[in-house]
């Protein structure tokens, strides 16, 4: 720092050295009692400009050595501007931290999800590969493929959730097409395990996107499939409240630790079940629910370890703000 740049943050303490001598001066000479001499005056001034001098070097070297321990967090602020910067650039330096954090560790999922999605998506075409070698039964390549598609569709969904924003378009859905769309798309799955299927649907309207909603049932039908053994049971209901509308989809498989529950959302958690069961990438509920949140409903979920899941997709009664104007 250069002293003539110092001196220019410094004019309000010389002004104020200024302003005080010259308001002394003003009070000595306005009183006729005392008599005025001049070599007092500058006798005065001199003094003045020393002490002046002297409180100027002394900020100078305080603001130098201030400078040169700037990262240093001992070191005193030499006002309060100065600690007010201070503080705030320490806040800075926490929101960066948390921020840099947090981005690593979406970048850590963000890898992890596609490991999880390779080796998930090898086994099909395993499969698909000892099917060449063998006679191919259509029934079976048709399933294998329609699990490639599976994770296809739900790495697609996965990227596209940052931009979600600009691929949506809220119209009125039928929830009893949608849902019987979805049985019919994993029909073959429910043939070849024997699951009973139990449609107490009504043709219920719901504001929502299609292709995302159709993708969210999809995935609560897809994990029903997963965790149902043999000869079970998958219900589908609709309910009407005076708040709201719910689709219920309820599954006699094994349920969900009581631990497990407050984290079956979470990204990337696979809980007990998809690490004793069945392989996961734990991005199915997740997903379901992270685009639930953007079109305005959300999922709940109730379970007994053993017995039941009963997974609820909770829909505003008037999502669309225009409803009321429009009657």
């Amino acid at each position: 720092m250069r002293f003539w740049r110092f001196l220019k943050y410094e004019k309000p303490y010389i002004g104020l050295y200024a302003a005080g001598f010259l308001l002394t001066v003003g009070v000595f000479a306005a009183d006729p009692q005392i008599p005025w001499h001049w070599w007092t005056f500058f006798y005065a001034l001199a003094l003045l400009l020393l002490g002046l001098a002297g409180f100027l070097l002394h900020r100078y070297m305080k603001n130098v050595q201030a400078l040169h321990h700037l990262s240093d967090e001992d070191a005193e602020p030499l006002s309060l501007e100065a600690e007010g910067c201070r503080e705030a650039m320490e806040q800075l330096q926490i929101q960066h931290i948390r921020a840099l954090n947090e981005a690593q560790l979406q970048q850590k999922e963000h890898y992890d999800f596609i490991v999880s999605w390779f080796h998930e998506v090898k086994t099909p075409i395993a499969v698909l590969r000892l099917m060449q070698q063998t006679e191919i039964d259509h029934s079976s390549l048709e399933e294998e493929l329609s699990r490639i598609e599976h994770y296809i569709d739900q790495a697609l969904y996965y990227s596209k959730l940052d931009t979600f924003n600009q691929d949506y378009e809220i119209v009125n859905c039928n929830l009893e097409l949608l849902v019987k769309e979805a049985v019919k798309a994993h029909s073959k799955t429910f043939i070849s395990k024997k699951i009973k299927i139990r449609l107490d649907v009504q043709a219920t309207t719901v504001q929502s996107d299609s292709k995302w909603l159709s993708f969210i049932i999809n995935q609560l039908v897809t994990n029903s499939l997963k965790y149902t053994g043999d000869q079970g049971e998958i219900s589908f209901t609709t309910q009407v409240t005076p708040h709201e509308k719910l689709l219920i989809v309820r599954d006699n498989g094994i349920g969900i630790d009581r631990k497990d529950l407050p984290r079956v959302f979470n990204r990337g958690f696979t809980g007990t079940n998809g690490r004793t069961y069945a392989k996961s990438t734990g991005m199915g509920l997740y997903l379901a629910q992270e685009l639930s949140k953007k079109l305005g409903h959300y999922i709940s979920c109730e379970s007994e370890a053993g017995s039941f899941s009963e997974f609820t997709i909770h829909f505003p009664k008037n999502h669309d703000p225009y409803l009321k104007m429009l009657r």
